[in-house]
């Protein structure tokens, strides 16, 4: 155990944890593209697969750029053990498929992304495993919801694509109460702006596609947490297969040497953005965690450093008006992604959440002139000019 005195700042140990140099000694970990590892004798493959020490077996099971992943997002979240995922879905499935029997129950909140909402009302119910979904801006209705076979409370904070805040300390707590497991989404605030664990989260999952990555290249997913846990998702995967690739793991491994400067200024940038939405006629309201006109603002300074890059607004005149208003963008992406370098611009109800049945997507507040904007790295007043000229063209 370290002495907390000499315990590393987030931004050094994301940049100096690594995996152990090889005779090379090589000052950037390379990249170990194999899918398998050699034995010294049949001796050491045997106590290898009893798992009597730890080494390099099969790329599946893991690999030493997974591992190095691994273990700098488990320093950030302050987290036993973790496994890394081909996809953030990936992460989200593996985790409740390792966790949940036939006849468990989930409590999960209803804002959350799209494929998890489908997972858990489609294809969970298959295997007898039924979800109860609570209004993210109400966790007072918890205690009426909870029954004896749930197993799991699932949320997202800041949620997608509303930026709704949960209190993940009162969920935390309610947790530890009904000893349950909680299971938080961290993917939007990234472990820099937020570490569940410490609220009391048992696991805690990444879309490492979106900020980890921040330049939209390659694909990722990660489950960090409790080591008991980790155990049983990780027996789970192997045996599945919905490992990371190591070319993958080395991106994003280096990808999280330049977390904390990227998501500083995605944050700084966003705030201006989301002030000056604020202030737009053709704009009925505009959600972001730090601005104090969010309805849970002072939850979200007490367990957030920043507010995160997502903005959520609604433009008037409806499904016509957030047409026009996405065509008439040039600057700024038409794409499903977030936390790139580039600024991104969503229409959820049509895009994200399109698989939502209209009454589920009004009732988490996705409103056909619902926009969600990924704010980027590009001056923000670059980013300003394009919203505003586009807010321009609707017409009101």
């Amino acid at each position: 155990m370290k002495d907390q005195a000499s315990k590393p700042h987030f931004e050094t140990s994301a940049i100096r944890t690594q995996q152990d140099r090889s005779q090379f000694l090589e000052h950037s970990t390379p990249i170990y593209l194999t899918s398998s590892f050699v034995f010294e004798d049949a001796e050491d493959m045997r106590t290898s697969f009893a798992e009597e020490k730890e080494r390099n077996i099969y790329s599946r099971f893991t690999n030493p750029n997974t591992s190095e992943f691994v273990d700098k997002v488990c320093e950030m979240e302050g987290a036993e053990a973790g496994y890394a995922f081909a996809t953030g879905m990936s992460a989200v499935f593996s985790t409740l498929a390792a966790l949940l029997n036939s006849g468990d129950h989930v409590l999960s909140a209803r804002s959350i992304f799209g494929s998890t909402f489908t997972l858990m009302t489609k294809f969970l119910p298959k295997w007898n495993i039924s979800t109860t979904f609570f209004n993210s801006n109400d966790l007072d209705q918890l205690e009426s919801l909870v029954q004896s076979n749930t197993k799991i409370i699932y949320a997202e904070s800041p949620t997608n694509p509303g930026v709704d805040i949960l209190d993940l300390q009162r969920l935390g707590d309610f947790a530890k109460k009904h000893e349950l497991l909680l299971v938080i989404d961290n993917c939007f605030a990234t472990p820099y702006l937020q570490q569940p664990i410490q609220f009391g989260a048992d696991l805690v999952i990444h879309s490492a596609t979106k900020l980890m990555d921040g330049q939209g290249r390659v694909l990722g997913g990660i489950t960090v947490g409790n080591a008991a846990l980790i155990r049983e998702i990780y027996l789970f995967s192997r045996n599945t297969g919905p490992a990371l690739a190591p070319f993958n793991a080395w991106v994003l491994s280096k990808s999280l040497e330049t977390l904390a400067v990227r998501v500083d200024k995605h944050c700084e940038n966003a705030l201006k953005v989301a002030q000056f939405l604020e202030k737009q006629l053709a704009v009925d309201w505009v959600k972001y965690p730090f601005l104090p006109s969010h309805p849970h603002y002072e939850i979200a300074k007490k367990q957030m450093k920043a507010g995160g890059n997502i903005i959520a607004f609604q433009v008037k005149g409806g499904v016509k008006a957030g047409e026009a208003f996405l065509n008439a963008l040039q600057l700024c992406s038409l794409s499903a992604n977030l936390g790139d370098t580039k600024t991104i611009v969503t229409h959820p109800a049509s895009t994200t959440h399109s698989k939502l049945p209209e009454k589920d997507r009004l009732a988490v507040g996705i409103s056909d002139g619902l926009v969600r904007v990924s704010v980027g790295l590009e001056h923000y007043k670059d980013i300003i000019n394009d919203l505003n000229q586009a807010l321009q063209k609707i017409e009101m």
